[in-house]
């Protein structure tokens, strides 16, 4: 038996604002590629998940392109320079564009897709087999530091937020793409990053600490009174790269109530730090294992990255959730514990985060 997954993160709405073959080609399964579509959802028991407005690297930028960053970390050690930030006139007119994506998706497939902004309604699409989003956005480019279009993006339906992706942002700092390295790269979070997770507090949007550093996870957890939560991020003691999360880290999530996903992405996977998915479900389950003894049973869940990142060969894409499922049995996995993992972990917490 195949339990429906839902998954911490992916990048769905990136690829739907850059791949030519348009909106309704990609999510019908017609334009091929990448990792998600309706169809293969279906097939891969994948139930839904929270969908990532991500601002891209600008394209005149003097940081490294996709390709150059791609080829350093298939060489490890590599130490990547950090784009530049960007402006909010230049992130707020993506970001919408992405959230029109999304509600897109919704008026293209009202009956087999819904934007989920409560635990009942993801439990509502759980049980009738409709697969849901949850509205979450990966680096805070698009708010204001007077925090007006926070308010604005959670009336459209976000719910969750990281306050930066790796590049600085007006509220704080990320971690760089190092190997190996600590996370512990340089300061946290800025005086209006204080004010930005106070006010996520206040609406109930759940702060994601992928891709801060060691001292704005620190600062998060010294102000927030919600759950401490890293969509996808892996355990630093297996892969030390600095986008991954050392035992004191997870020892923090553990006593706050809040969880981990496991990131799919190969290089913060792999011990060696490559970006190369030529390996088994071996590695992942030396996460997993790793996780669930320093976290608990009840905080550990997924976040693949689809669309976003380089991912396992025997994962392939959201078709190869199934088989990884029958992996984790073969572990030693019961039901009861795959069903915390693949979803009643992700709704507990968003429980204790939301409050309905």
């Amino acid at each position: 038996m195949t339990i429906p997954i839902l998954d911490g993160h992916n990048d769905l709405l990136l690829r739907l604002m850059t791949d030519p073959a348009g909106r309704e080609a990609i999510w019908s399964g017609q334009a091929g590629g990448g990792h998600l579509d309706l169809p293969r959802m279906r097939k891969g028991h994948f139930a839904g998940g929270f969908f990532a407005i991500y601002i891209p690297v600008r394209p005149d930028s003097d940081a490294p392109g996709l390709a150059a960053m791609n080829e350093m970390m298939a060489h490890p050690p590599y130490a990547l320079p950090l784009p530049p930030a960007l402006s909010l006139a230049e992130a707020q007119p993506v970001a919408l564009l992405q959230a029109g994506h999304l509600l897109g998706l919704e008026r293209l497939t009202p009956d087999d897709f819904r934007i989920c902004r409560t635990v009942a309604e993801i439990e509502h699409c759980l049980a009738r087999g409709i697969i849901f989003a949850v509205m979450h956005m990966e680096g805070a480019e698009a708010i204001d530091p007077d925090l007006d279009a926070l308010h604005v993006f959670h009336a459209m339906g976000l719910r969750s937020l990281g306050p930066v992706w790796s590049r600085p942002t007006a509220f704080g700092h990320g971690v760089p793409f190092r190997y190996p390295s600590s996370p512990d790269t340089g300061p946290g979070l800025t005086e209006a990053g204080t004010r930005l997770v106070r006010e996520c507090n206040r609406l109930r949007i759940m702060i994601d600490l992928s891709h801060m550093n060691a001292k704005g996870v620190e600062d998060v957890a010294a102000i927030s009174d919600a759950p401490l939560v890293a969509t996808h991020s892996n355990a630093h003691a297996i892969c030390p790269s600095a986008r991954n999360l050392t035992d004191r880290q997870l020892a923090m999530i553990r006593d706050s109530g809040g969880m981990v996903g496991l990131n799919f992405a190969t290089a913060f996977l792999r011990p060696d730090g490559r970006r190369d998915p030529d390996f088994g479900h071996d590695v992942m389950l030396r996460h997993l294992d790793h996780l669930i003894a320093h976290l608990g049973e009840d905080h550990v869940g997924f976040g693949s990255d689809f669309d976003g990142a380089e991912i396992p060969a025997p994962i392939g894409d959201v078709t190869g959730l199934p088989a990884f499922q029958e992996a984790l049995r073969a572990h030693g996995y019961d039901d009861a514990l795959l069903r915390k993992l693949c979803h009643e972990n992700w709704i507990g917490v968003l429980r204790r985060t939301w409050g309905a």
